[in-house]
């Protein structure tokens, strides 16, 4: 006998009906002789009606009386769920998250799950009913019994909460799609469905904006070793296995506050070339790096950092033996672009550098891993020469002189006791080099021109943006220094969620006289392109497909960045659908069977 937490959506729970047909399923998985948890989101779109209600009586409701009424939506689907069980003969009993013993941070609207009590539980699995829960909830301690709210996504945090904290046999996951699909179906009707996904995978698609599942429900499957599977609430249909690697053993206690930073990597076979002063129009990254793919040569970071008048910089990493035929490829392309060292673009390339790394899946939401990082190279005197970021790493280039001090520094910030290591090839489930293209619409560009290049400059402007709550995306660091005032700067480019944007040009604007840099530009009309898949190491002009792609389609590429796993590209937001399509078209993910999503 199996014990399962299923959750199910606002969807799957939107109407009598449907609760019905919800039920009929977890009936059927009782009498196939397994227990049953079941966490329920509120019914369709009734946090909405609750959200709304909330403004028509106060333009700034306090956080604790939002998380007081958002708390009922899931009570009333737990109720009438555990209702309908009830009535078809099954013994059930509904909880709130306080009743279940989900114990939060008292940061009300986004807490974090500290520890789950299952010992009420376990007493009624054992009566045989079946459990329904109200997801999305805690309380903050015992005594106080503050109701808290998880935040989006919520729901999926609890269930697989809940599934480490039982040490369930797995977790379900029961949405209005099949399961995790090659891209949305909303976009792209022709998305086919994957069998099974690496965890890290999912995280990057996660948060890329991905809907299917919320990031911290993926970290906390990782980080638990919980097996999950996301299922259609309509069809009977196998979905997908989130795969995760076996973990090492965790407590339970601080379940959702584990140590951000797993390890740290490094890799001193790296080389670095850098395009500078490139033509700013369609075609140019799609150029460069299809002439690097014919030539078999496999690249690990790309950087194509925001535009400066007509033309921008791209910058990659290879390995040292790999360096002199990737530069000559970089300078014999030149002319094909319509210059020459004469017109001020020119090829650098440079060896004595290294890669240092920092990862972990506990760095979900938390704005900020990546300030800490910077500060700690910062203080210790290390320059930091390329950044490159996703939901699980954060990669810094840095002179190959100071490897060693950079990885003892980050040890110690970071509190790990396990030895550094070289970069390990991460799980590959078939030989795709990718397997999902995701959109995000909803961030927006900040460029920060001329900062100062000297150590401690990207630490003082990320600590800032983190000791505000803002999180940070994508970041760029210019390969062109220029001289400003007799001060060497170069641009640093990032992007946010726009509803940030302001917050964060603000705040930059504020240190802007005492940090000595330029002025602070946003973009808020920008979208985000990206292939995501672990077979892409080993793959070259896996890239290059993708910029072949965007370039057939006349669709310039405005900013680059990448990372073991995945490529990102900033686009108009005008050419955001399109270039979707594009990339998935070109990466043969699409398929005969439409998806349809209910309404």
């Amino acid at each position: 006998m199996a014990l399962i937490v299923q959750k199910y959506g606002g969807t799957s729970v939107g109407t009598v009906e449907r609760i019905q047909a919800v039920v009929k399923r977890v009936i059927h998985t009782v009498q196939a002789g397994n227990s049953v948890v079941m966490v329920v989101s509120a019914m369709g779109k009734s946090t909405d009606g609750l959200v709304k209600l909330a403004s028509e009586i106060s333009d700034s409701p306090s956080r604790r009386e939002m998380d007081m009424l958002l708390a009922t939506g899931e009570q009333v689907s737990m109720a009438l769920v555990s209702m309908a069980l009830q009535e078809a003969g099954q013994p059930a009993i509904s909880l709130t998250g306080a009743q279940v013993g989900i114990i939060t941070e008292a940061n009300h609207t986004r807490a974090r799950i500290l520890n789950i009590e299952t010992t009420r539980l376990k007493k009624h699995l054992q009566e045989g009913k079946v459990i329904v829960v109200a997801g999305f909830q805690g309380v903050s301690n015992t005594e106080d019994l503050e109701i808290t709210t998880l935040g989006r996504g919520g729901s999926d945090t609890s269930a697989v909460a809940l599934a480490a904290a039982l040490k369930a046999d797995f977790c379900e996951i029961y949405t209005d799609v099949p399961g995790i699909l090659t891209t949305d179906p909303r976009l792209v009707p022709e998305a086919q469905l994957m069998a099974e996904i690496t965890s890290d995978e999912m995280l990057e698609l996660a948060s890329l904006g991905a809907k299917v599942l919320h990031p911290r429900a993926v970290e906390i499957a990782k980080n638990y070793g919980v097996p999950l599977v996301v299922r259609s609430s309509w069809t009977d249909e196998p979905g997908t296995w989130v795969k995760s690697p076996v973990p090492q053993p965790r407590s339970i206690e601080g379940l959702e506050l584990a140590r951000p930073v797993d390890g740290v990597e490094f890799d001193l076979d790296q080389a670095k070339v850098a395009l500078l002063r490139v033509p700013d129009r369609p075609g140019v990254a799609s150029r460069l790096f299809g002439d690097i793919a014919n030539n078999q040569l496999d690249v690990d970071l790309i950087i194509q950092s925001i535009h400066e008048g007509n033309s921008n910089d791209i910058s990659f990493t290879v390995t040292k033996d790999s360096l002199n035929r990737a530069e000559s490829v970089s300078s014999a392309i030149l002319p094909a672009l319509g210059m020459s060292e004469s017109e001020e673009s020119s090829v650098l390339v440079e060896t004595a550098i290294a890669k240092v790394s920092i990862s972990g899946a506990g760095m979900i939401g938390r704005p900020g891993v990546a300030a800490q990082m910077f500060s700690a190279l910062a203080d210790a005197g290390v320059n930091i020469q390329m950044i490159s970021t996703s939901e699980v790493k954060v990669s810094c280039v840095v002179d190959a002189a100071m490897c060693e001090v950079a990885i003892a520094t980050l040890q110690k910030q970071f509190e790990l006791t396990t030895a550094p290591v070289s970069p390990t090839k991460p799980t590959v489930l078939d030989d795709k080099p990718v397997r999902g293209v995701a959109l995000d619409l909803k961030q927006a560009r900040l460029a920060i021109r001329h900062v100062p290049d000297r150590p401690g400059m990207a630490a003082g402007i990320f600590k800032l943006l983190a000791d505000n709550t803002i999180s940070v995306d994508m970041i760029i660091q210019s390969q062109r220094c220029r001289n400003v005032n007799d001060t060497m700067t170069r641009d640093i480019a990032f992007t946010v969620a726009q509803m940030d944007a302001e917050a964060a040009r603000k705040v930059l604007e504020g240190v802007q006289a005492s940090m000595g840099f330029g002025e602070v530009v946003v973009d808020d009309s920008i979208a985000k392109v990206s292939i995501v898949g672990s077979g892409m190491i080993g793959h070259p002009g896996t890239a290059a497909k993708m910029f072949d792609a965007l370039f057939k389609e006349g669709i310039n590429i405005q900013m680059i960045a990448t990372s073991e796993i995945k490529v990102s590209c900033l686009v108009a937001d005008a050419d955001a659908i399109k270039a979707l399509k594009a990339v998935h078209e070109a990466f043969q993910l699409s398929g005969k069977t439409l998806t349809k999503v209910p309404a």
